[in-house]
């Protein structure tokens, strides 16, 4: 089980956000998922059929869609689910299949609303903190570019640097691919976005998880609130 804390700077920075944890052991990751498969496809006719007719103004009216937007607007950037979204409703896109333990999420995704990362935890280091960023805080792409990370960020570092930024996304070498079968999500909630939409993000995961997999192990499924002791 991977030992998780949050930083006093995270707790300071951000005081009404809150992160989810939800670690996966004994996947089955192989393959692709009839079953993942047509619950993909479920949800994108949900979608169409609930946002009939929608603008982006009706999206980012959501309590959950405004919350992001307000955090990203900070930093002159646009919320990449809201965009997700837009493309499954407005354009008639689908799901990327990508593996079953990244679809999972991107399929609760869409739904929460709740951003989401995915690590392979067997590539982690050490314990995980989960902190804001500094000023000279890089971040390796998943492209292998050396990203400067802008200050007041959310982000998460292991023993080696830091694996994940709201903004910036993941780095290029903790993300999970078809050989993973430990895994760790991680929600970010800035303020505004209720406690339950990340709970639900977390349970929506394990139940596409159980789709594929369904003898997986939940090694710890954990609820962190900035104002908490």
């Amino acid at each position: 089980m991977i030992v998780i804390s949050a930083s006093q700077a995270w707790r300071e920075a951000h005081p009404e956000a809150a992160l989810g944890f939800l670690e996966v052991s004994g996947v089955e990751n192989s393959g692709i998922s009839a079953a993942l498969e047509e619950r993909k496809r479920g949800v994108e006719t949900q979608l169409r059929t609930r946002y009939q007719g929608w603008a982006r103004p009706d999206f980012l009216a959501l309590p959950v869609m405004a919350a992001y937007e307000r955090y990203y607007k900070r930093f002159d950037k646009t919320y990449h689910v809201q965009l997700q979204l837009e493309s499954i409703v407005l354009k008639g896109k689908n799901l990327p299949a990508v593996s079953p333990l990244v679809d999972a999420n991107f399929c609760a995704e869409v739904q929460s609303l709740v951003l989401t990362a995915g690590h392979d935890a067997a590539r982690l280091r050490g314990a995980v903190r989960m902190d804001v960023s500094r000023e000279g805080d890089l971040l390796t792409q998943m492209n292998g570019a050396s990203k400067a990370i802008r200050a007041g960020d959310m982000i998460m570092r292991d023993d080696e640097g830091i694996c994940c930024s709201i903004l910036y996304g993941q780095d290029n070498r903790s993300p999970i691919s078809a050989q993973t079968g430990h895994a760790l999500y991680v929600a970010y909630a800035p303020g505004g976005v209720p406690v339950e939409a990340v709970e639900s993000q977390l349970s929506l995961i394990e139940e596409n998880i159980r789709l594929f997999s369904p003898a997986a192990l939940v090694e710890q499924r954990l609820l962190i609130r900035a104002g908490a002791a």
